[in-house]
């Protein structure tokens, strides 16, 4: 029986229990015909009950023959009234209080209550999350288990919904599922409704049948759980911070407890389950005992190692046109290979992604995806039931945003992470790419001697020629992450500047101290840049929350809020960071999206607020100090600005060379965006030399005509880089660098090559500044498998050194692979690593409705 049922039937006998003592009473008032009416409102009342039972309990239920019994002796009660002028009032409430007491017993005894569980997954792909929660329900004898698949619409690129798709035929045999037009909500109102899909109308992609709207189940059960169609292996996404089924579910079921603080902080905290995930327990289960290949497969499988190729939809939209040159490297480099079978399953949802989103790209998808079928490079994995799959798959390979990489790191077979970029195997000299990262602490006189590496390592230049040596490790525990932006040296120490990392580290003699910051988030980008001073360091966070400053004597820590919802803002899915730098005593901050500006004074922090007048700087990407004046550089358009806090004198330069365009290298396209990154002055004052970050040329302005003409850098011109081993997003740029006499030079950092060189502003010339890392001592501390990041566990990254072939080979540079070591790591963000996570919330929720 029901819950509700069960409830509406204890409250009815609570009832006739009342009645009875009206009809008591009645009869001693001598109020006969209402006494009798009663027992006739009685006897009607059991009946139903009887029905009720018989429905839910079967004919033959012993409680059925306890009320018709009760029914007879009320019968026998009224007959009896009518008939007679002396009745015993104490007699008839005694037999009517006797026959009723079984029945109450028998409901409180012999009546189990019943759940009715409904699970409404829409992609049959992502089924595995809700599997094992549907498991423990369907052996749950006192539970009805209903699989209800619901239809899903592809949307338009105007939001509006497009075409249906419904895929209740996909399911595995084993899973009965309900056709969703015969399950009535209205009528059976379910005690648990389970869905896997947070976002109601938000999803730009697709959308759920509105009806299944978080907000319109709501009306329909007393416990609506949300379970994350994803797994993580350590990070998440800003856009699952807050979705709107968070709002109307009763529970939403999280990773580990450290995910709580992921989520945006309106949402109740007793809402959080940190029970793991069901999708963990599926391939736990699976690798335990992996079930047999599709017939298809077989042949293909037999004899060779399996590696599942995963193409992700985050990896897609990052940089499309480098996402397919990556796929034609992949499959090249697997055709012919009678070792090694590539078996490649696209996320479910790609294909529809690149209509919405990405349509020019569409038919350079869809030709590789023919030719990947049509000749037989691999096997394309459209089964439903991705544990399986990975269960008969030998290591991952493929972009590391994805949350299949959670699924092979509990499995506990090998991850390789794709760097996209890479569609080359590598060249003699490609390791630099990796090694030499753009640093400008190059461009502080007395600031170059210590350098931090991309894999959390500090090199040292003992005659601070830029011939670096291994120093130490910086004790992160991880290869990558992005923790560490760059190390300077003052007063006597090594100060290694946070990128990722909530800490900034203090080194003197090789030890390090850690000074740690308030935790205020997981996420990553705590920090994008720095500047210092003789007293201050100061971190400008991204999505920490607060700009710091670090005192450097007292080693005191300020934490300002304000600055950060002032400096950072999200643009179209996109992060943007308003420029900086010093002016006198003050800091100066850039809005990245208008012409506002926030001073700081560095010692007081006192702020104030000033607008540039102008039409066209929307946004500053950088800001250059000239004395007074401030040369402010656009985020948005292309118009150059010269303007004088003090006066408030401003003068725009805009009179681009004809073919002067701005192209993001990552994105790939024109964008009337970040033309400019930092400007360098000639001797006698007059022109300017402005180096682009997107833009295609060196610009040379007349400070005084306005005329800008293209200035001849002294290196090949590119703001990409040479190959995917060194990758970056803009030229470098042109940094000032002060002699010991006092007079400004100039540095030209190409970021393409991986090059720094010593130019000359006035004459065009440069000679190079050689960057000198020994190639075996490099290689000598590369890490091969290790902890990743926070937000990456275990894995092999991909380098010059580690390259797709070098894997496919087993000729692995570093740490060869720990399966023990990777499952120890894995445990650590999963709360259950015994398969049982579905078990615990159906139990969990159960216990809850009792």
């Amino acid at each position: 029986m029901r819950k509700a049922q069960k409830k509406q039937a204890e409250d009815f006998l609570e009832l006739l229990g009342q009645a009875h003592e009206e009809i008591k009473k009645q009869m001693e008032a001598e109020e006969i015909s209402i006494a009798m009416e009663l027992l006739e409102q009685c006897q009607e009342g059991a009946i139903q009950l009887g029905n009720l039972v018989e429905k839910t309990e079967g004919k033959d239920f012993p409680l059925i023959s306890l009320l018709e019994k009760y029914c007879e002796a009320v019968y026998q009660i009224h007959e009896e009234i009518s008939q007679c002028q002396q009745i015993n009032v104490d007699k008839v409430y005694e037999n009517l209080y006797l026959h009723l007491r079984p029945v109450e017993e028998g409901f409180r005894d012999k009546v189990k209550v019943r759940l009715e569980v409904v699970f409404l997954p829409y992609k049959a792909s992502m089924w595995d999350s809700l599997e094992s929660i549907w498991k423990a329900a369907d052996e749950d004898p006192d539970c009805d288990a209903y699989v209800v698949p619901i239809p899903y619409y592809n949307k338009n690129s105007d939001g509006r919904l497009g075409g249906m798709h419904y895929e209740g035929n996909h399911y595995p045999a084993h899973v009965p599922v309900t056709y969703y037009k015969q399950y009535q909500f209205e009528e059976r109102k379910p005690d648990v409704i389970y869905i896997h899909n947070p976002y109601d109308n938000a999803n730009y992609v697709t959308s759920v049948d509105p009806f299944f709207y978080s907000a319109n189940l709501k009306k329909y059960t007393d416990c609506l759980v949300y379970i994350p169609y994803y797994v993580t292996t350590g990070g998440m996404s800003e856009g699952q911070a807050l979705c709107p089924a968070y709002f109307h579910a009763d529970y939403i079921v999280i990773q580990a407890e450290k995910y709580r603080s992921f989520f945006a902080g309106e949402i109740p905290d007793d809402k959080f389950l940190a029970f793991g995930s069901p999708k963990l327990d599926s391939v736990i289960q699976k690798c335990q005992n992996p079930p047999s290949p599709p017939k298809d497969w077989k042949e293909k499988l037999e004899g060779r190692k399996v590696y599942f190729y995963n193409t992700s939809i985050n990896g897609m939209l990052g940089n499309t046109e480098t996402f397919l040159k990556k796929m034609r490297y992949v499959f090249d480099l697997f055709k012919g290979r009678k070792d090694a079978c590539l078996l490649w399953r696209p996320h479910p949802l790609l294909e529809s992604t690149f209509d919405s989103m990405r349509k020019d790209y569409k038919a350079r998808y869809d030709a590789l995806k023919e030719e990947f079928i049509s000749e037989n490079i691999g096997i394309y994995d459209e089964t439903p039931d991705i544990e399986s799959t990975i269960a008969l798959s030998d290591a991952y390979i493929g972009d590391k945003g994805t949350s299949v990489t959670a699924l092979f790191g509990a499995a506990g077979k090998p991850l390789f992470i794709f760097k996209n970029e890479i569609n080359s195997l590598p060249g003699k000299a490609d390791w630099r790419g990796g090694q030499i990262l753009f640093n400008p602490a190059f461009c502080m006189l007395g600031n170059d001697r210590y350098y931090v590496t991309g894999n959390n390592q500090l090199w040292f230049s003992e005659n601070n020629d830029f011939h670096y040596k291994f120093y130490m490790d910086l004790g992160s525990g991880y290869s990558g992450g992005g923790y560490y932006l760059k190390a300077v040296e003052l007063k006597g120490a090594v100060y290694v500047i946070p990128g990722n990392a909530r800490h900034l580290l203090i080194i003197r003699n090789k030890k390090i101290k850690r000074i740690a910051f308030k935790a205020e988030m997981l996420q990553t980008g705590a920090f994008y840049n720095f500047l210092l001073c003789e007293k201050y360091i100061f971190l400008f966070p991204m999505q920490y929350p607060y700009l710091i400053r670090f005192h450097i004597d007292s080693e005191k820590i300020d934490y300002i809020d304000g600055v950060r919802q002032f400096n950072v803002k999200n643009v179209n899915g996109e992060w943007r960071m308003g420029g900086l730098c010093f002016y006198e005593k003050e800091l100066v901050i850039a809005s990245p999206t208008d012409n506002t500006f926030l001073f700081v004074e560095i010692d007081t922090l006192k702020t104030r607020k000033l607008i540039v007048p102008g039409k066209s700087s929307v946004g500053a990407v950088n800001i250059v100090p000239e004395g007074d004046i401030l040369w402010l550089l656009p985020m948005t358009g292309m118009t150059i600005t010269r303007w004088n806090p003090k006066t408030g004198e401003t003068r725009e330069y805009s009179d681009l060379p004809s073919g002067f365009r701005s192209v993001s290298s990552v994105r790939g396209y024109l964008r009337n965006e970040r033309p400019f990154w930092m400007t360098a002055f000639s001797r006698d004052g007059r022109n300017i030399i402005v180096s682009p970050f997107w833009g295609n040329m060196f610009l040379r302005l007349d400070r005084n005509t306005g005329e800008m003409k293209e200035w001849k850098a002294p290196v090949a011109f590119s703001n990409q880089g040479k190959n995917g081993y060194f990758v970056t997003d803009g030229i470098g740029g042109i940094f000032p660098v002060r002699s010991q006499s006092g007079e400004t030079n100039y540095r030209l950092w190409y970021a393409p090559e991986g090059r720094l060189y010593d130019i000359d502003i006035d004459t065009g010339e440069g000679q190079e500044v050689e960057i000198q890392f020994d190639y075996e001592e490099v290689r000598a501390h590369e890490p091969g498998f290790m902890e990743e990041s926070e937000w990456m566990q275990y894995c092999l990254q991909e380098s010059a050194f580690n390259s797709l072939e070098d894997f496919l080979e087993d000729h692995i540079t570093g740490n060869p692979f720990d399966r023990d070591r990777q499952l120890g790591v894995f445990s650590k963000i999963n709360a259950n690593t015994e398969g049982t996570c579905g078990r615990n919330i159906h139990h969990f929720i159960k216990e809850k409705l009792s």
